[in-house]
């Protein structure tokens, strides 16, 4: 989708998505605040307050920045219009095969079967918080 050095910082899709890319964002956004939500609670406070103090003692200020300006940074309409910026560092093209890749068949690719919730080990609580949190959005 796109060579452009400054899209490829695990945060922007470079590759064709099969969700409109303006609802792949807002879906990724999404996800990444219901995992916050999940995993920065009050148990883990302390945790994370000795992990922001170590990192401030020794001047390091990202993750700090980055939990108090997130709504500000991460939201879709900024990810959007960085695909829209002029390109100033374009990725080389380093292969490119004479003819296109043979698409497989379906007897040539593995397909993992589907497991229940148990063999998954996904407990009660987890589930429902799945089900809770489950945009319903497919892609």
């Amino acid at each position: 989708m796109t060579r452009d050095y400054r899209l490829f910082d695990i945060q922007h899709a470079v590759l064709p998505t099969k969700l409109p890319i303006a609802t792949f964002y807002r879906e990724l956004l999404e996800t990444q605040r219901v995992l916050y939500r999940k995993h920065m609670t009050w148990w883990t406070a302390p945790i994370l307050a000795r992990e922001l103090a170590q990192n401030l003692f020794r001047g390091q200020t990202n993750f700090m920045r980055g939990i108090l300006n997130y709504r500000k940074v991460y939201n879709v309409d900024k990810m959007l219009a960085d695909h829209s910026r002029p390109i100033q560092y374009e990725l080389p093209v380093s292969f490119q095969p004479e003819s296109p890749l043979p698409k497989a068949k379906g007897p040539q690719l593995y397909i993992h079967a589907q497991r229940n919730r148990t063999a998954r080990g996904i407990d009660e609580s987890t589930e429902q918080f799945i089900n809770a949190t489950h945009s319903g959005a497919s892609g």
